[in-house]
């Protein structure tokens, strides 16, 4: 029952091209764009990946021990992401 999730980043306009390559892959398109974060889904009842700059306006730092599901129909669209 996730929303969405959230990942920081120092790099914006790179990480946003990265995510609308791969996220059409599994059929997901840009749902919000606020500027300073962005998030990709199928649809708004869905569960939503976002990237952003970090609230605080600090560096955004990996996070040990974090993982994010996406959840897909085929195992196709896995191979294809992958």
């Amino acid at each position: 029952m996730i929303g969405y999730v959230m990942l920081g980043t120092n790099d914006l306009p790179r990480a946003s091209a990265f995510y609308d390559a791969l996220l059409a892959e599994i059929g997901a398109k840009r749902l919000m764009d606020f500027g300073t974060s962005i998030a990709w889904g199928v649809s708004m009842d869905k569960p939503a990946l976002a990237v952003g700059i970090p609230y605080d306006k600090q560096s955004a730092t990996v996070g040990n021990g974090v993982m994010v599901a996406l959840a897909v129909n085929s195992k196709d669209k896995v191979d294809a992401v992958y």
